[in-house]
């Protein structure tokens, strides 16, 4: 008798986990490049909280839009700005309904050499560099913002023959990790944790002198099916998820 019923459990239990496994998803998720960090370590937290797991792909947002509207297979847009997602939604080739902010990026003046780089960004002023990189402003939106900086305190004409631009903000990071370039603007969450400057040299530029950097997330049309794209865009907004964005230098849309 006590075997039967042994024999029934494990049985149940093969079923339940079969049943289980036969809903698990996979999502193909397009990841603006700023965003790599938190996004890696939120994929991983998603996989164990649900059945479902998001294979990730880190690029422009600029070339990601060019590359959904020409039938890219991806299912989720975490864009590092809106602009993109309303080309996509006017295409439809995107939810509206789904959009939101899910963080809001800061921009920092950074060098990975120490004490290069002030805490006030005076080194822009006072020169002592050949090379300055950001990203390119055509496909990125931290581009965008560095070129703002620029223009607003009075440099960006003397400063930009110095320009070394990356197609993305990684590979603007890469440039000045490498020395190809003395300093450059990356995301904040490239060169922090838990809101400060973890290497090199940096200056955490004021957000009063760029426009918001809101980056938006969208369920996309070839998504709207797929439970793990809708449950990864659910996750997103969970305490989990939020907490891990504000430990990369984050700020939260109120």
């Amino acid at each position: 008798m006590f075997k039967n019923i042994s024999l029934h459990l494990s049985l149940t239990i093969v079923l339940l986990t079969q049943s289980q496994f036969s809903f698990a998803a996979t999502s193909l998720v397009a990841v603006a490049a700023n965003f790599s960090k938190p996004m890696t370590e939120i994929a991983t937290e998603f996989e164990k909280a649900t059945v479902h797991t998001a294979k990730l792909s880190f690029g422009s947002s600029g070339k990601f839009v060019s590359q959904i509207e020409n039938g890219g297979p991806f299912e989720v847009f975490l864009s590092a700005d809106e602009k993109g997602l309303e080309t996509l939604e006017k295409a439809g080739l995107a939810l509206p309904s789904s959009r939101f902010i899910y963080a809001l990026g800061r921009l920092v003046l950074w060098s990975a050499t120490p004490d290069f780089v002030d805490d006030q960004g005076e080194i822009l002023v006072t020169g002592g560099f050949k090379h300055l990189a950001l990203a390119d402003p055509k496909l990125a939106p931290y581009g965008v913002a560095a070129i703002e900086v620029l223009k607003k305190i009075g440099l960006f004409e003397k400063i930009q023959p110095l320009f070394v631009q990356g197609e993305n903000i990684a590979q603007t990071y890469q440039f000045i990790s490498t020395s190809n370039a003395e300093l450059g603007f990356v995301a904040l969450s490239q060169v922090s944790e838990n809101g400060k400057i973890n290497s090199g040299s940096g200056w955490i530029v004021p957000e009063t002198d760029y426009a918001p950097i809101r980056q938006g997330a969208v369920l996309l049309k070839k998504g709207a099916e797929n439970p793990a794209a809708i449950a990864l865009l659910s996750y997103l907004k969970s305490a989990p998820a939020l907490a891990i964005i504000k430990k990369y230098g984050y700020d939260l849309a109120k």
